[in-house]
């Protein structure tokens, strides 16, 4: 993990490109700190021929111990292929101080970027209606790209979806459409344990950059008993993350117990609940 430091010191130098500019939208700001997203990455962009990122704190580095401000970095997105003695000097536009960025120190910011008291006071203009922007223009020499940028829209009153499947031939299931199960287990389970997933069943509509913030719970049914086991968990969705759930849901020792229910005549009934709280798209 990229580490970050605020540092006031001010570099003079000259750069002969434009910047590449970069802005993240976040929209019901508030609900970030409901759903406890304490960090926020923000998709790559390039400027130079570096990837960056912008890496959000809304209430705080709790890593630096920091409390009453937002938190704003910008870091180098992969740095690992650089060779040593590697570094290359940008620009905020935010804070006008020039920043380099090397493979030992592959972030810069400003844990102090602004007091949440100063950030959620509507007289101020920086957050109006619950809606925010954050950017960073990076001069980098020859730099001839034009700005990029994504928004993050939190829902409010986000309402929760439900589908029940009764899943015959449990044994001899492959897959769902939209639960993934591993009957013989994947990963860490295999052998062991029922492997359970909820997936994006149309990846094609998933663009580049856009990200789904859900939360959601898959249940299954004790069918004698009108219980069920269940596991709840708020994951981030991409392109290439199109899957996430339990590795390890439930033995499979437990689950084909003749007296547990769970399976009744190779027949297993099983929910999902889904509430999608917030999407990033690009501008």
């Amino acid at each position: 993990m990229a580490s970050f430091g605020d540092h006031d010191e001010i570099i003079k130098s000259v750069s002969d490109g434009p910047p590449t500019h970069y802005t993240v939208k976040i929209e019901s700001f508030s609900l970030l700190t409901k759903h406890a997203i304490e960090r926020y990455e923000t998709e790559s962009f390039e400027a130079g021929g570096y990837n960056w990122k912008l890496v959000l704190y809304p209430n705080g580095n709790k890593s630096k111990n920091m409390k009453d401000h937002v938190s704003v970095y910008l870091a180098l997105a992969d740095s690992s292929s650089l060779g040593p003695g590697w570094e290359v000097s940008l620009y905020l536009i935010l804070q006008g101080k020039e920043r380099r960025f090397h493979t030992v120190k592959s972030g810069w910011g400003f844990d102090k970027f602004i007091p949440t008291s100063t950030f959620f006071d509507a007289s101020n203009g920086y957050l109006l209606e619950d809606t925010c922007m954050f950017g960073a223009d990076v001069f980098v020499s020859k730099e001839r790209r034009s700005g990029r940028g994504e928004c993050l829209s939190m829902i409010k009153d986000a309402t929760s979806s439900k589908h029940v499947w009764k899943i015959e031939n449990f044994s001899k299931l492959d897959k769902e459409s939209v639960i993934r199960f591993y009957p013989s287990g994947t990963k860490q389970g295999t052998g062991t344990h029922l492997s359970v997933y909820l997936i994006l069943a149309d990846p094609e509509t998933v663009s580049d950059g856009t990200k789904i913030f859900a939360e959601f719970t898959i249940r299954i049914f004790y069918q004698l008993q009108g219980r069920h086991i269940a596991g709840k968990v708020t994951k981030w969705f991409t392109r290439t993350s199109l899957e996430n759930g339990w590795v390890k849901y439930v033995s499979m020792v437990y689950l084909t117990q003749p007296n547990s229910g769970l399976l009744l005549k190779d027949v297993c009934l099983v929910e999902a609940d889904v509430c999608v709280h917030g999407i990033t798209s690009a501008l």
